[in-house]
């Protein structure tokens, strides 16, 4: 495993198009892998994942410390594009498309503890889900029953999605109590 990690470190797949810095953060006794988009802009400074208000945002919702999220053997953090993708129009350019073939694959081999894979976003749930994710990110988090006990589907916890949220206010009511509950058992 600390040879993967190390190659995925050294990663230069993407160096035409952006800066590589590849960020992930996982062990071989990992239970819990988080897959979101890509680094943001503090996370591709810092090399820390989820180091942004969207990661304040995501240890709520998930219901734990910073201690036990950052901790390898409860959290592996394995972003569809490893670095930051640049920026576009409202927001970050999706994550790069040569990360999620090349790595996910040999990291999820090297896990063995997986108990439960949360699919952040519309990029993470198209991967993974493939056909089964529905129509829209709305539509798959509404059925994140169907995914379980595998993949737990969320969007994104970025401040941007307030929005989503106002609009959404069964995710609050019935998801989220659902995902702390199964990420308790889970640690």
């Amino acid at each position: 495993m600390e040879s993967l990690l190390r190659k995925i470190k050294e990663c230069k797949i993407c160096e035409k198009h952006i800066e590589p810095n590849p960020v992930v953060l996982a062990n071989s006794k990992s239970k819990i892998i988080i897959v979101g988009q890509a680094p943001g802009t503090k996370v591709h400074q810092s090399g820390i994942p989820w180091n942004d208000a969207s990661g304040k945002q995501l240890r709520k919702w998930l219901g734990v410390t910073d201690e036990q999220f950052y901790n390898t053997n409860n959290f592996g953090i394995i972003p569809m594009g490893f670095c930051y993708p640049g920026k576009g129009k409202t927001g970050d350019l999706p994550p790069r498309k040569e990360c999620a073939p090349e790595w996910h694959q040999p990291l999820l081999k090297e896990i063995s503890e997986v108990k439960l894979i949360i699919l952040i976003g519309m990029y993470a749930q198209n991967y993974y889900l493939k056909k089964k994710a529905k129509r829209t990110l709305t539509e798959t988090v509404n059925a994140f029953e169907v995914y379980l006990p595998k993949y737990f589907v969320l969007p994104h916890p970025s401040p941007r999605n307030r929005f989503w949220l106002t609009k959404n206010p069964w995710f609050e009511k019935e998801v989220l109590p659902q995902l702390k509950m199964t990420v308790k058992k889970l640690l």
